[in-house]
């Protein structure tokens, strides 16, 4: 079938708004009309080449027996909602009508990872990066005579998806799709690393550094997780102006800022938690969040870094010595089909924001505006209303 969809041919390409095909659901496949998209910086990631290995970089991993993916052309998007249209042989979980979060993850519930509760380290993630469907390894997005690579096996910059059972996971048809949309990857994302993967406990003092889309919901994760202080440095004016709003309870205009800012408040002991959520994270950085950190502190590595970014500075003495921890999480270390329904419901209850998060809609012909407001700084969290 034909979809209107945003496709990116190369590092520092726009994106270009055309037509493409999907080939009709196969076993254990769904077809899913899409109602949202989220704006969310992995995508961009491609488009400044952080995420794209250098032509040399790639010899290197084929010379060690890596697999290197076909980047481009690629089909983007990987966090959005929407509602299943047909669903091919074997699928059971989901039928037309069902309303659905897209899952950036595919967890197939059967290896090592996911039989053991952690779904967000699936095998199958191996191959999001694939142009072939994990289903059956065959090619069937295209455009032109070309195949595309569809973002983290969904590719949700389009009007319809063709995705595995495993990306989707059914909601309650009585919550808004716009707030569906967003526990796909960023509320989850960021909600999880500000709690569970931070190990935040209640009375503790976290440091979220970089409040967007995944950084907000840090501070939020570590407000429902009982944080006596929660600290948002952003050196954007509109996101520490919010912050507050979210459960920040102080904010800092950089790291170096809050070095000083936490050990007036917690009388030099520092902070239990660093949650590390910038667009890109420089390396240098790394080393100021542990020493944002107390003895026995945690801090959690959840924004990316450029690929070509191999080693950071750090006082390993000082880790040694103070216990520290420096960690990278993955999903916040949440599983998607527990944790999205989880959140939900909190939303549903008043427990966290959902709503709140979206600062601009856009239509699917504005995606290179919505990808400059997202450099720019404009937004907690963009979205493409498909509507």
């Amino acid at each position: 079938m034909k979809s209107k969809a945003a496709v990116l041919r190369g590092v520092g390409i726009d994106w270009e708004v055309t037509e493409v095909e999907l080939d009709p659901p196969r076993a254990g496949e769904v077809l899913v009309k899409m109602a949202y998209a989220g704006i969310c910086h992995s995508d961009e990631h491609f488009y400044t080449g952080d995420s794209v290995p250098p032509a040399e970089m790639e010899d290197m991993m084929r010379a060690a027996g890596v697999r290197v993916p076909e980047w481009f052309p690629m089909l983007g998007g990987h966090e959005g909602s929407g509602i299943v249209e047909e669903v091919g042989e074997g699928v059971t979980s989901l039928k037309p009508g069902d309303h659905v979060a897209i899952s950036f993850f595919p967890a197939c519930g059967s290896c090592r990872w996911c039989v053991t509760g952690y779904t967000y380290l699936c095998d199958v993630g191996a191959d999001i990066y694939d142009k072939a469907m994990t289903t059956d390894g065959t090619r069937r997005r295209h455009l032109g005579d070309e195949d595309l690579m569809a973002m983290m096996q969904v590719g949700t910059f389009s009007e319809y998806v063709v995705a595995s059972e495993r990306s989707l996971v059914k909601v309650h048809d009585w919550i808004s799709l716009e707030a569906a949309s967003l526990v796909s990857c960023g509320v989850t994302t960021g909600f999880g690393s500000g709690s569970v993967a931070a190990g935040t406990q209640v009375g503790d003092t976290v440091v979220v550094i970089g409040v967007g889309g995944i950084g907000m919901n840090a501070v939020q994760g570590a407000k429902a997780a009982g944080a006596k202080h929660i600290v948002a440095v952003d050196p954007n004016d509109f996101k520490r102006e919010i912050a507050p709003t979210f459960g920040a309870t102080h904010t800092a205009v950089d790291a170096s800022a809050a070095v000083e800012l936490v050990k007036e408040i917690t009388w030099g002991v520092m902070a239990d938690r660093v949650v590390l959520a910038p667009g890109v994270v420089p390396p240098d950085l790394v080393m100021v969040a542990m020493m944002l950190l107390r003895k026995g502190g945690t801090c959690v590595l959840t924004g990316m870094a450029k690929v070509t970014d191999m080693t950071i500075p750090l006082i390993l003495t000082d880790m040694v010595s103070s216990c520290k921890t420096l960690k990278g999480v993955l999903y916040g270390e949440m599983n998607p089909r527990e944790a999205m329904p989880r959140l939900l419901s909190m939303y549903e209850a008043g427990s966290i924001k959902l709503d709140e998060l979206v600062t601009q809609k856009y239509k699917l012909d504005d995606i290179n505006e919505a990808m400059k407001d997202l450099r720019a700084g404009k937004n907690i969290r963009g979205v493409i209303a498909f509507e």
